[in-house]
């Protein structure tokens, strides 16, 4: 009999979400995996304060979202850098609006190495080096003399695309860089390789070193006062953008999200919040 039960109960549960889908009131989030953490938290929580709203969030890149949200398979997408111009150019030609950007969260784009380097600090410049294939030996770092291992994501990452903007002046990532599909990919490989380097959100950076980033002011390691203030050099907004101005439940939910609530969730995650 509480087989029964269940059965029927799950296939209430189907029902009432496909019936809810089939009536258009899905939320669907696509995009970062910087922010695929978050978001699923936040459709967690927000569906059990708002039964029978459904949302579905799923991942693939900042850059595969940005393409949802163009071609009108996402409602909303969730961005670890801001939109390209040709980017907006594309969503007015096809809505004949530029689209609302929505700063829902706060990150320090962290670097990784594996817990047993001895390297503690380095400056953007050292950063830069290594990831263009000049710096290739942890010994001209004050490290042991090994190869270093760079490891990266790959180019539909908005974190990818900050990266090489705000890390290497737009330089071309080394070829030995291993690319890998996730942020918690590259932490994985870093705490298993002892001469790795990883990059990717402050959220993600579990079992792993974080590197201080040593600047003209000091050295700088992604906590809320370096972050919101500016001093950690990777600083950045983390974005929802959307193809128009937010209403009925997306604006409910975006209103909830920018919250104290939204934003304790935020902490919680281990991003930074907005305000």
């Amino acid at each position: 009999m509480k087989t029964i039960i269940f059965w029927a109960s799950l296939a209430l549960v189907v029902i009432t979400a496909s019936s809810f889908v089939m009536a258009g009131k899905a939320i669907t989030l696509k995009g970062s995996d910087t922010l695929l953490m978050l978001g699923q938290r936040w459709a967690e929580l927000y569906m059990q304060k708002n039964p029978g709203v459904v949302i579905q969030v799923t991942g693939g890149g900042s850059g595969v979202g940005i393409a949802a949200l163009i071609n009108g398979s996402t409602d909303i997408c969730q961005a670890s850098r801001s939109m390209k111009d040709s980017e907006k150019k594309k969503l007015r030609e096809r809505y004949f609006n530029m689209g609302t950007e929505i700063p829902v969260a706060k990150d320090g784009v962290t670097i990784y190495i594996n817990e047993k380097n001895p390297v503690d600090e380095l400056t953007l410049d050292q950063i830069r080096d290594i990831y263009t294939g000049k710096t290739t030996n942890w010994s001209q770092l004050g490290g042991p003399d090994a190869k270093i291992i760079v490891y990266g994501r790959e180019n539909s990452s908005g974190t990818y695309v900050f990266f090489r903007e705000s890390a290497m002046k737009n330089a071309d990532y080394t070829s030995s860089m291993q690319s890998l599909p996730g942020t918690a990919a590259v932490v994985n490989a870093v705490a298993k390789d002892k001469f790795g380097i990883g990059y990717g959100g402050a959220a993600y950076a579990k079992g792993v070193k974080e590197v201080a980033i040593k600047t003209a002011q000091g050295s700088f390691r992604p906590t809320t006062e370096t972050v919101k203030s500016g001093q950690y050099p990777l600083s950045r907004d983390l974005y929802w953008y959307l193809r128009g101005k937010p209403s009925g439940e997306i604006k409910k939910m975006i209103d909830w999200v920018l919250s104290p609530e939204g934003q304790e969730v935020v902490k919680k995650v281990g991003y930074f919040t907005v305000k």
